[in-house]
């Protein structure tokens, strides 16, 4: 499996000089799998970059995965050019209660209050697909879900192929139990062993009282949930718009010396990749 970045922001897009070595565009990634087939998680704004690796590829067929409806995580959607080319599919996957709003969620941001193309004028095929509490499996790639602690009801998600495992749990506080759905110990057996983790790391740990219930984590709250977990290489991702590239770096460096060993801890930034 191959994993590409391609936008790894919270909450709003954030370009500029301050942003350019982890990048400004919000979530989305794009997983190849041995098969050759692709699996995009989430419609941020970094989707919209997607569109010139579909064509230069020649793919006609993707699956996307869909965490939450959050605009960061769907803005992306309309400004993905193949949904509107006859000759392309997607396969939209998400799990309850999201599953029943899709529909609604991507004709909603196409209104011409917000958009000047209307839905309707999607000339892709797209199918609908529930993820069941039981796990679904793409090309013998095994994927099941767990809800994370956020405002609106969101699913992290694991990847497991051929002995390896990945997973992708963004929007997630971990330690506020206002609107903790899901104990710690059981995020802590979904993650467990895992090569890698992409986690959110919106806030740090100073920052975290003026932004309690707001469904996001501190770097120094994930580095100790990965090694809890036993997580190999850890991801930060998610990362505030205010958070410049030099911030970024020293945070990096400080999760490295908090990690010990045994873990590693990296930054997520676009465009960058790795095979598991």
């Amino acid at each position: 499996m191959k994993i590409k970045l391609l936008g790894t922001r919270g909450s709003i897009p954030s370009p500029g000089k301050h942003t350019v070595k982890y990048g400004g565009n919000t979530t989305c990634l794009d997983l190849t799998l041995n098969s050759g087939k692709k699996i995009i998680i989430d419609a941020g704004s970094g989707m919209r970059v997607l569109s010139n690796e579909i064509f230069a590829e020649k793919v006609n067929h993707i699956n996307l995965f869909l965490t939450h409806s959050h605009w960061d995580h769907i803005q992306g959607f309309p400004f993905f050019i193949p949904i509107y080319i006859p000759t392309f599919s997607i396969k939209i996957f998400a799990a309850s209660p999201t599953y029943g709003r899709l529909l609604d969620i991507l004709k909603g941001q196409m209104q011409s209050l917000y958009y000047p193309v209307p839905f309707k004028q999607i000339a892709a095929k797209i199918e609908f697909e529930k993820i069941r509490k039981s796990g679904i499996s793409i090309d013998g790639v095994k994927i099941s879900s767990i809800l994370t602690n956020h405002p609106l009801e969101t699913h992290a998600f694991k990847f497991e192929e051929d002995g390896k495992s990945f997973v992708f749990m963004s929007d997630n506080e971990l330690d506020h139990q206002d609107i903790a759905v899901v104990p710690y110990e059981d995020h802590l057996d979904f993650i467990k062993d895992s090569d890698v983790l992409i986690h959110d790391a919106q806030y740090e740990k100073r920052e975290m009282k003026k932004h309690k219930s707001w469904g996001h984590s501190s770097w120094e709250q994930t580095v100790a949930f990965a090694k809890d977990g036993n997580i190999k290489t850890l991801y930060l991702t998610h990362y505030d718009p205010t958070r410049k590239d030099k911030q970024i770096d020293s945070i990096i460096k400080k999760a490295n010396k908090l990690a010990g060993k045994g873990l590693k801890v990296k930054g997520a930034r676009e465009g960058s990749e790795f095979c598991l």
